[in-house]
């Protein structure tokens, strides 16, 4: 008779998480705030290159940056009233 062993799932227990739809995609940037939510990363992360990149090439749009820690791309109540939109990157 082969042995039975008891283990536990190395997933763990994975919280609930509220789901919201996708906004509908925007017809123009022109005139439009974007914020750029930037998750972790350093002085050496993409993002330096992109930050100066979207200006020079989108001037009439106004681009707004968000560094944090973590997954979570969330504004504040007060810098949602300004936005028109969320590009959100994770760098490790």
């Amino acid at each position: 008779m082969a042995n039975t062993y008891k283990c536990l799932n190395p997933v763990g227990i994975q919280d609930q998480v509220d789901l919201y739809p996708l906004a509908p995609p925007l017809d123009t940037i022109k005139g439009k705030t974007i914020y750029l939510c930037i998750n972790a990363g350093g002085d050496q992360d993409i993002t330096i290159p992109l930050l100066k990149k979207l200006p020079m090439d989108y001037p009439d749009t106004e681009w707004k940056v968000k560094r944090q820690f973590g997954f979570s791309a969330e504004l504040t109540e007060e810098e949602r009233k300004g936005c028109d939109a969320v590009i959100a990157g994770v760098i490790w």
